[in-house]
């Protein structure tokens, strides 16, 4: 058990995590090579193994609440996922569930290619695709249960990238920091035109951290309009909100 794992168990316990002997050991393998592919190519700003355990991996078990995935919810697709964030501990500790992690950029996609290989997870997949273009393949609109995304845009652009992808009855789960609240407020006007509800905030609070966090919750009530999301680029310069 490495130094990751270890700080990871113990926050764990704090957080209130129960986690069986093959959950340890599958993080203690992501751990690992999260930390020798950062050797190589710039996967995370985190190395401390505290930073880690607590910033990375129970971070990304909060977006989890029992009252929004319920037992109709098996297909999650992680927009913009990084080094897997949060959508590869969620399949971690909710083997249930049919991730698809997607990101723009081929080295992270090999990496997580690398690291479902190497924990032997099945029901989980990497994709190589912007948001604006996969949420235009039919094999990905409208087709998830649920879509979560970490630091990747402000809300009124996350909404572009994420809600023409979930399915109506289903929901996006984005992760944010201090600035929820206004994030909330400045993002309202594209969750209403993409078809979203307003969010639901539930605030994060992590072990041994006294920043602010929260989970924004947003339910899917209409079908996103067919000429969104627009071309690549677009979202991002020209905002919603």
């Amino acid at each position: 058990m490495n130094e990751v794992t270890r700080s990871f168990c113990q926050a764990a316990e704090v957080y209130g995590l129960s986690l069986t002997d093959k959950q340890v050991m599958q993080f203690d393998r992501y751990g690992a090579l999260l930390l020798s592919w950062n050797e190589k190519m710039n996967l995370t700003a985190l190395t401390d193994p505290n930073e880690v355990a607590v910033k990375h991996f129970i971070d990304a078990a909060s977006v989890w609440r029992a009252d929004w995935f319920t037992a109709d919810i098996r297909r999650v697709v992680d927009v913009g996922t990084g080094a897997g964030f949060p959508g590869l501990p969620l399949k971690i500790l909710h083997p249930e569930l049919e991730v698809t992690l997607m990101d723009a950029l081929q080295k992270r996609v090999r990496f997580l290619s690398e690291v479902i290989s190497a924990l032997g997870l099945s029901g989980v997949m990497a994709v190589h695709a912007r948001a604006e273009e996969g949420a235009r393949q039919k094999a990905y609109r409208e087709r998830f249960d649920a879509a979560v995304s970490r630091a990747v845009a402000p809300l009124s652009v996350l909404a572009e990238y994420t809600l023409p992808f979930v399915r109506v009855g289903g929901f996006l789960a984005a992760q944010k920091g201090a600035k929820y609240a206004a994030e909330a407020q400045e993002g309202a006007k594209a969750l209403a035109l993409l078809g979203g509800a307003p969010p639901v905030i539930a605030s994060v609070k992590l072990p041994g951290l006294d920043d602010t966090r929260a989970v924004l919750y947003v339910k899917k009530v209409r079908p996103t309009p067919a000429p969104y999301p627009r071309k690549a680029g677009t979202p991002e310069k020209k905002p919603l909100g």
